[in-house]
């Protein structure tokens, strides 16, 4: 994992940590597609859609450089097991190559630790098993955490053989905050790494957090940040 300099980022390297968030519930198909044609004109990393909306989204960024990317048992992580493997599966099938699995918070919060990690590790199984090339972010909704849990749920995440910990859900009372970012970035291995989302809306919150760790920023105002940006560099 290579930390990114924020001093030093050039446009390329800033529009490679977006993951376009395409996830409103009242979001529609055109919507959809407007979002992906949003994330290419910006060179996003990926976009983040709907289980729904997932081929849909394969198809138009087919042949592209920008990834499809979607959320499992979100935005709560309460569905059964076998519910988030067969969504999890149905996704990987549709096109998806990265997957932001939901963690059952209250399982987590109760000290079901093992239970926690074998149902991550059951899907990410399953999944690379269809797609070697899949990706998991496992989502904590940090808002719901302490410190400690914290720490715990990156070692969950690394046990169950996931890429990225990451944040929020964005629809929990608060989202990324630059402490936990360094926190999770502490708390799991060199070759993992870190996602802020949730309330990441200006060019300076995804710069601090870089700063802080991160290598991956979801928000849906990929544009508005990145044209931010080349305001900046014209100054």
């Amino acid at each position: 994992m290579t930390r990114i300099n924020p001093e030093t980022i050039t446009y390329s390297q800033l529009a490679g940590v977006f993951d376009h968030a395409i996830l409103k519930v009242e979001q529609t198909p055109k919507d959809v597609e407007d979002g992906c044609r949003l994330a290419l004109k910006y060179e996003a990393k990926s976009v983040c859609v709907k289980p729904c909306d997932v081929r849909q989204a394969a198809e138009i960024l087919k042949g592209s450089a920008v990834l499809v990317g979607t959320v499992i048992s979100f935005p709560h992580g309460n569905s059964p097991a076998a519910v988030k493997l067969t969504e999890a599966l149905h996704a990987v099938e549709d096109g998806a190559i990265e997957l932001d699995v939901v963690m059952n918070i209250g399982h987590f919060k109760s000290g079901q630790y093992d239970a926690c990690t074998d149902e991550l590790k059951q899907i990410i199984t399953a999944c690379k098993a269809k797609n070697p090339a899949v990706i998991f972010k496992i989502i904590f909704e940090t808002a719901y955490l302490t410190k400690e849990e914290i720490v715990q749920a990156c070692k969950i995440s690394e046990a169950a053989g996931a890429e990225f910990v990451k944040t929020s859900t964005g629809f929990a009372a608060s989202g990324a905050t630059y402490d936990n970012i360094e926190l999770m970035r502490a708390s799991v291995p060199d070759h993992m790494e870190v996602k802020a989302s949730g309330g990441i809306k200006t060019l300076d919150q995804v710069l601090q957090f870089l700063g802080k760790g991160a290598t991956r920023c979801g928000s849906s105002s990929t544009d508005k940040i990145l044209e931010e940006f080349k305001a900046r560099q014209t100054q």
